[in-house]
């Protein structure tokens, strides 16, 4: 399955012209094309799907669908390995 997951901002660069942000998903971190919302900052959260911030998402909506899919499963389905996963929710209250 292929999510649509909240991911908070680290890091903004552009490359080749592209502008390209480092986002936390929870503790997995993933590089991230901006040219859907060009003026994503670092610190604010970002809907991301294949790769492409899609929607910019206020904190408290990213924490709720971020606690929700942990419950579901499905942050461990899109991310692989539980172990190696942070808790997606004290992440996103950074």
């Amino acid at each position: 399955m292929c999510l649509a997951v909240p991911g908070r901002v680290l890091d903004i660069e552009e490359r080749d012209g592209t502008r390209m942000a480092t986002v936390d998903f929870g503790g997995v971190v993933k590089e991230v094309c901006l040219e859907y919302l060009p003026d994503l900052r670092v610190g604010e959260y970002a809907i991301v799907h294949v790769g492409f911030a899609l929607q910019r998402l206020d904190e408290e909506s990213a924490r709720r669908t971020l606690e929700l899919f942990e419950n579901l499963g499905l942050l461990q389905e899109e991310f692989g390995d539980p172990d190696g996963f942070g808790d997606p929710l004290e992440e996103a209250r950074r």
